[in-house]
C-alpha cells in the first residue's frame, strides 16, 4: 500500500465484507475513509475498528433522493470513489423510486451517484463487479422486471454486466472529455461476506455458508482486486480479480470479461437509458475535436 496521506475515499457499503476490508486498509495507509452506507449505526461500528481518520456517512442506494442528499452535502476533491454496495438474489423487490432492486441499487443507484459526485473525482471511479456478470444480459425491453417471470439470479447477472458496461462507458466519456479520472472495475472472487445470507431462500443461504466455510476467502483477500484496482498502475477500463483457481480467491490481478461486456453499442445505449431513468447525467463537458 502507498501512503495514502491526505486523500479523501469514498466507499459504498463499507460497514461490513469487502467493503469494510478495503476502507480498514486505506484508512490504515492513510486516506480520510467515508464510509457511504445505509444504516450509520452499523458504519459507526465498523469504523470504531479502524486506524486511521474514519467517517460515516448515510446513503440508501436504493433512493434516488438520498443518492442526492449524499452528494449535495459532499464539498471537496475525491481521490477515490469505490462503488462497492451491493445485493445478491433478493425475491423481487422494488427500490423506493420502482426499479427492480439488483438492477436499481447494484447499478443505477452508483450510476447516479458516480456522475452526482464525478466533477469532484482527482483520481479514480471503482465499481465492484462479479463473475456473476458472464450469466448477465441487459434487456432493454424490460430492465426491470415488470413483464417477465423474475429470476433472481438472471437480475443479479444483468445488474452485474451493466457496471461493466458501465465502467466501459464511463472511461470512453472521461477520455474524450479530456479528463484524467480513470475509470476501473474489479471482482472480489468467492470472498467470505454477508452477501450471500440475505437472499431469504433458507437453502441458498445455508449453502452459502457451507462453501463459505469450505471455499471461500476471507473478506480480506476478497478486497485484494478492488484495492488493486483502486491502486495499481493500470490503464482505464481494467477490470480486475483474484488470480487462482478460476478466478475465485489468489492475488488479484487483470482478468477477462465476456463478449457481452465488451459491447460498446449497449454500454452507449445502457448509458442513454439510465440517464433517462434517473434524471442524472454526465456532467463533464466533451473535448472538441477537428
Amino acid at each position: 500500500m502507498p501512503d495514502l496521506t491526505g486523500r479523501n475515499v469514498i466507499i459504498t457499503g463499507a460497514n461490513s465484507g469487502i467493503g469494510r476490508a478495503a476502507a480498514h486498509a486505506l484508512a490504515g495507509a492513510g486516506a480520510h475513509v467515508v464510509l457511504a452506507v445505509r444504516t450509520p449505526e452499523k458504519g459507526q461500528t465498523a469504523a470504531a475498528e479502524m486506524p486511521g481518520e474514519t467517517e460515516v456517512r448515510q446513503l440508501d442506494l436504493a433512493s434516488l433522493a438520498s443518492i442526492r442528499e449524499f452528494a449535495g452535502g459532499w464539498d471537496g476533491d475525491i481521490d477515490l470513489l469505490i462503488n462497492n454496495a451491493g445485493v445478491m438474489v433478493p425475491p423481487l423487490t422494488r427500490t423506493a423510486d420502482g426499479f427492480e432492486l439488483q438492477f436499481g441499487t447494484n447499478h443505477l443507484g452508483h450510476f447516479a451517484l458516480t456522475n452526482l459526485l464525478l466533477e469532484n473525482v482527482r483520481g479514480r471511479v471503482v465499481t465492484v463487479s462479479s463473475t456473476g456478470h458472464r450469466m448477465g444480459s441487459i434487456d432493454f425491453d424490460d430492465l426491470n422486471w415488470e413483464r417477465k417471470p423474475y429470476k433472481a439470479w438472471r437480475a443479479y447477472g444483468q445488474s452485474k454486466l451493466a457496471n461493466l458496461l458501465f465502467t466501459a462507458e464511463l472511461q470512453r466519456r472521461l477520455t474524450a472529455a479530456g479528463s484524467t479520472v480513470l475509470a476501473t472495475a474489479a471482482h472480489p472472487g468467492y470472498a467470505s461476506t454477508n452477501l450471500q445470507f440475505h437472499s431469504q431462500r433458507r437453502a441458498f443461504d445455508l449453502i452459502g455458508a457451507i462453501g463459505n466455510r469450505l471455499l471461500a476467502q476471507d473478506e480480506t483477500g476478497g478486497a485484494q482486486p478492488t484495492l488493486y484496482a483502486a491502486l495499481a498502475d493500470i490503464p482505464g477500463n481494467s477490470f480486475a480479480g483474484p488470480g487462482g483457481f478460476m478466478e475465485q480467491r489468489g492475488a488479484p490481478k487483470l482478468v477477462g470479461r465476456s463478449s457481452a461486456a465488451k459491447d460498446s453499442d449497449v454500454a452507449r445505449r445502457l448509458w442513454d437509458v439510465s440517464e433517462e431513468l434517473t434524471g442524472v447525467r454526465f456532467p463533464l463537458a466533451q473535448v472538441a475535436t477537428h
